[in-house]
């Protein structure tokens, strides 16, 4: 058996920069066992496998793995499998360089809007709706366990009003506020301290930022640490960052209108990403969040089974 793959950076116009993906296409027969072997095999933070949809006006199905779990919904596999899809879709059928890919996945329906660059090699730009609005869904554990579980003091957490919380937007992650980059810089995960510290919510996976950012153009600086999925570090966390507009709603009360945010991402491990949310905000409530970013096509290869 012979499967056809795709490597991909993700949250990036650049080559070896955002976050690496490799996509398997026409996985209708894998079982699950064998996905998951495929992905410890990529070690990459996720792979996606791709399907046929169950219904036939969507565009494909889609699961996606880390090398230790299946997870529901992924930001960086949801953007940069639209956007293959999307140029494979050109290039077969000459379909416009702005398409709609609606991928079907555990989480639900995920609908991204895609644009193709003008030339070959230039990336494209993926923006996908969020699967559902962000929710608080647990509470957090104190400032002492999270910063010993981060290698940080508890002095170094929070900033302004900003403390921590627990968000769900398909996926739920400990959103931790850090008060400078320096301190952010510093973080590390530590494995002694984490499960016991973090308790459930560390199984995903914590989100810590800093409004304080390197760049101009962005807003926050943040870092992702999911040690206990096999992701020491994660240079774009897309599912994350839909969930974190939850966090800026919550402490920031955008006012009714459409609310931009970029988010740099991956900067200390050399693998730099920049992450777009849009937050639509109604009534005072945040009613929907779309996550986007550039793709980059990295290399084709068969995946002999």
């Amino acid at each position: 058996m012979a499967l056809t793959f795709h490597t991909l950076d993700v949250f990036t116009k650049r080559r070896f920069g955002g976050n690496p993906l490799a996509v398997v296409l026409g996985a209708d027969g894998l079982e699950t066992a064998r996905m998951q072997a495929i992905a410890a095999e990529f070690n990459l933070s996720e792979t996606a496998f791709v399907m046929s949809p169950e219904r036939p006006a969507h565009t494909a199905g889609i699961r996606i793995f880390t090398p230790q779990a299946e997870l529901p919904f992924a930001g960086h596999p949801t953007v940069g499998t639209a956007a293959l899809l999307a140029a494979l879709r050109h290039e077969e059928v000459g379909g416009g360089r702005d398409q709609l890919v609606t991928l079907e996945a555990p989480v639900g329906l995920l609908r991204v809007g895609v644009k193709l660059g003008g030339e070959p090699d230039e990336p494209a730009y993926a923006e996908f709706d969020g699967p559902k609005v962000p929710a608080e869904v647990a509470e957090a554990p104190p400032n002492d366990d999270i910063a010993q579980a981060v290698g940080l003091i508890p002095g170094e957490l929070n900033f302004a009003n900003h403390r921590p919380l627990v968000f769900d937007a398909g996926v739920p992650f400990l959103f931790v506020p850090v008060a400078s980059r320096e301190a952010l810089g510093k973080a590390r995960a530590q494995m002694t301290y984490w499960r016991g510290a973090l308790g459930e919510i560390g199984n995903n996976g914590a989100f810590l930022y800093c409004n304080r950012p390197e760049h101009q153009d962005a807003d926050y600086r943040v870092r992702v640490f999911a040690p206990l999925h096999g992701i020491a570090e994660d240079p774009a966390t897309g599912s994350a960052a839909a969930a974190f507009a939850g966090v800026i709603q919550r402490f920031d009360r955008l006012p009714d209108d459409l609310h931009r945010r970029r988010l740099e991402q991956g900067y200390e491990m050399g693998r730099p990403s920049e992450i777009d949310i849009c937050l639509e905000v109604e009534g005072g409530r945040l009613e929907g969040v779309r996550v986007g970013g550039h793709t980059v096509h990295m290399s084709t290869g068969t995946l002999r089974l």
